[in-house]
């Protein structure tokens, strides 16, 4: 217990361990939201008719789905952006809101398809508009079917975050490492480094799981 107060805790360890983590959560947030809004997007172009934006979609979801989210990173942060005044944390939430789009828009796509269209087109022959239809028949299917990918996605993107050491940024996986290397003590550092990441993820787990229970409760009152 004396060597883990000393490697997390005791000379501003815990503090410098805040910091990491916040940056990580930070950096995810901002992906996740961004990503999610640009995935959306690129979903509705991807599935619409005109023919320029569905190619776009689909060669774009392509190139970045098949492409590690690092290469992504360091292409932006030592290529395309090397010269712009941006900060490394700048540059990655827009590498990491890219990235995670193309998955959103993909999930999206998925959980649209696996809707019964049957029920929309008897809600239009009901006089409900397009919209309508989306939003009362095809929206509420669609967040059932996508919600464990979309959560399976936002752990990931946690996961993913801890690249960005490689352009600088003292991220949670940076700090461990940093640790690591000033106490000598890799194994112990290291495995607390993932029992944050573990607990990260099943904070995530949790949310949604309290999500689908108060929709349980919902309906059988």
């Amino acid at each position: 217990m004396e060597l883990i107060y000393k490697i997390f805790i005791a000379d501003g360890a815990l503090n410098t361990f805040a910091k990491g983590i916040g940056v990580t959560l930070e950096i995810s947030l901002v992906a996740l939201l961004g990503g999610t809004l640009l995935g959306a997007v690129l979903c509705y172009f991807r599935m619409g008719k005109n023919s320029f934006m569905r190619i776009f979609s689909v060669a774009y979801i392509a190139l970045v789905r098949g492409c590690p989210v690092l290469m992504l990173l360091m292409l932006l942060f030592y290529g395309l952006l090397a010269d712009s005044s941006l900060s490394p944390l700048t540059v990655a939430f827009l590498a990491f809101t890219l990235h995670t789009a193309a998955h959103v828009a993909e999930l999206l796509r998925s959980a649209i398809l696996a809707t019964d269209y049957g029920q929309v087109e008897a809600a239009r022959t009901l006089g409900f508009s397009k919209i309508q239809a989306f939003r009362l028949v095809t929206l509420p299917q669609m967040m059932q079917i996508a919600r464990p990918v979309y959560q399976s996605t936002i752990v990931n993107l946690i996961q993913w975050t801890s690249v960005v050491g490689y352009v600088t940024i003292t991220d949670l996986t940076r700090v461990i490492y940093n640790t690591a290397s000033r106490t000598m003590q890799p194994m112990i550092t290291i495995i607390g480094g993932m029992i944050i990441y573990i607990a990260m993820s099943y904070c995530v787990y949790g949310v949604f799981a309290l999500l689908e229970w108060r929709e349980k409760k919902e309906v059988q009152e």
